[in-house]
């Protein structure tokens, strides 16, 4: 391991390594209130110093690729490592429900740690995605000895993730449900990198909802019916695994990484937003990065191990001036801000125009455009936030060219126009069914007419939860992921409206059945107006 620690630490740019010396004691049994047992691996460098804990919890395993990344190369940095197996997992006790033990397990966890004679009463803690979320079920209650977080592509509540924009995120839940229950049975490795799209393909495409992860992997599990069943964030069954709370309370330094297209980016910086807001000032890093993006990871780490140094020794020499670093797109280099959103952006309304145009001049009197969305056909998706190797920015011209998509694209920029910060939509809609969606997208258009996503969102329509005016058009807001991207000279924006993004969120099928059970498919005639009376836009925090 010695050989592969050594290739990974330089690709990653980690600080020199202190020893190569290292002790790893495996399948220790940590001891649960309700006497489950949770098993952990404990690395430490040979010797008899006590050097700070790193508490690394997991539902993904402790070996391998999880025992290099956070084991091996933070011992040989000069940390103690402890690699807790979450509930449920890789011979740990109990049965894993996503979300709901990581508390108590969590704090029992530091208990146990705070006993040991090896414990020199300095801990942290690392991880990103789930290994993040389980930082924050704990940081308010760890007490003194918690030092400092390394959090990446993470947030501090699932509800919300799970159903953006009052949808559901499905290819998200169904392809991580799918990987948690077969990962024992394969490579983990391959199933985060590569999980099969084909395979899922069926099992996406299934009606109803309820059966599809038994279509996937030929066994039922009781969290998926869960999820389809309380599909409202505000539901009671979410309430207690939210800990938006508790960030108020938060005193622990906090270093956050995202990126551009992950899943968790707008709600990991209404994380960051609410540490503002308490006085806190945590350093953020978003990078063009999908949600499993290596060299995220290699970044995430690399940035822990100094944050960590920074905030257990008092020097702060290796961490920069400014909090924030974003990188920004389309110029490809990274800036450096001292806060989210950065200031000198102005808001720039891009107003949709006759003839699919798309200018900061308010639309003339015109007519208003159509298309037809039909759920038996649905609107596909292409690139984004997925948890997929299809995710990121992609070409979108094919997409562009369906007739259920339409398009509004601006001239030839005159200059560069940078956009950096969050991204929204004001439609004004009207649709033949009360249940829909509107789903918006940014791109950028090159000089050669490639037309690439950037971000987008989406929002569900239901009865009464908007007004409806005298025509029967209606004002939606769609909240779009942030960004940090710089549209060059030459190059166009562009608007795509349409009403749906399959698989990655749920197709509306245009009906209240509930989720789970839901069938019937009903064709909606959508229509988008563009006038002085209803300004559709797409509004830009342009930089100054």
């Amino acid at each position: 391991m010695t050989l592969f620690s050594r290739l990974f630490g330089k690709m990653m740019k980690l600080p020199q390594a202190e020893t190569h010396k290292i002790v790893v004691k495996r399948d220790l049994k940590v001891p649960m209130p309700d006497g489950v047992e949770l098993l952990a691996e404990h690395y430490y460098p040979y010797g008899d110093n006590k050097p700070p804990t790193v508490l690394v919890r997991s539902p993904y395993g402790r070996r391998i690729i999880f025992g290099l990344l956070y084991g091996r190369l933070l011992a040989e940095r000069g940390f103690q490592v402890l690699i807790q197996s979450c509930r449920g997992t890789f011979g740990s006790g109990g049965q894993f429900i996503p979300f709901f033990n990581e508390h108590d397990d969590g704090i029992a966890t530091i208990e146990w740690i705070k006993k040991q004679d090896w414990f020199s009463g300095e801990l942290v803690t690392m991880g990103g995605s789930y290994l993040g979320y389980v930082q924050w079920t704990v940081a308010h209650e760890a007490g003194s000895i918690l030092k400092a977080m390394a959090t990446q592509v993470c947030n501090s509540d699932f509800g919300y993730m799970h159903y953006p924009g009052g949808s559901f995120s499905l290819h998200g839940g169904l392809s991580w449900t799918t990987m948690v229950a077969t990962q024992e049975s394969s490579s983990l490795l391959r199933t985060m990198l590569f999980n099969s799209e084909k395979k899922l393909i069926p099992a996406l495409n299934h009606l109803p909802l309820q059966d599809a992860v038994e279509l996937a992997i030929g066994k039922s599990v009781p969290h998926w019916q869960d999820w389809l069943e309380h599909n409202n964030p505000e539901d009671d069954y979410w309430k207690q695994t939210d800990f938006r709370k508790t960030l108020t309370e938060l005193s622990v330094p906090v270093n956050m990484v995202g990126g551009w297209y992950d899943i968790f980016l707008p709600w990991q910086l209404r994380d960051y937003a609410a540490l503002r807001g308490a006085g806190r000032q945590p350093f953020l890093t978003i990078g063009p990065w999908v949600h499993n993006d290596m060299g995220m990871m290699g970044i995430g780490v690399r940035e822990g191990i100094v944050w960590f140094h920074a905030h257990l020794t008092g020097d702060r020499s290796e961490l920069r001036e400014e909090p924030v670093r974003l990188f920004i797109m389309g110029v490809n280099e990274w800036r450096n801000f001292s806060d989210w959103p950065p200031s000198g952006s102005l808001l720039q309304r891009w107003h949709l125009q006759p003839n699919k145009g798309l200018s900061p001049e308010t639309s003339t009197e015109s007519m208003p455009d159509h298309y037809r969305y039909d759920p038996s056909d649905p609107t596909p998706t292409v690139g984004g936030t997925l948890l997929s190797p299809n995710s990121g920015p992609k070409k979108n011209n094919d997409l562009e060219s369906r007739s259920d998509v339409l398009v509004y694209t601006s001239a030839k920029l005159k200059q560069d126009l940078e956009v950096i910060g969050p991204v929204q939509a004001e439609l004004y809609v009207r649709s033949s069914l009360e249940y829909t969606d509107f789903f918006a997208r940014l791109c950028d258009v090159n000089s050669s007419g490639k037309s690439i996503n950037i971000c987008d969102g989406i929002l569900r329509l239901i009865p009464g939860k908007l007004k409806r005016e005298s025509d029967g058009s209606i004002k939606v807001v769609i909240d779009l992921w942030p960004t940090a991207y710089c549209f060059l000279r030459k190059h166009h924006i562009r608007l795509q409206v349409s009403s749906g993004a399959h698989p990655r969120f749920v197709r509306n099928l245009g009906t209240e059945e509930p989720l789970a059970t839901a069938t019937k498919l009903i064709i909606a005639k959508q229509t988008i107006y563009h006038s002085p009376t209803h300004p559709s836009a797409i509004i830009l925090p342009v930089m100054n």
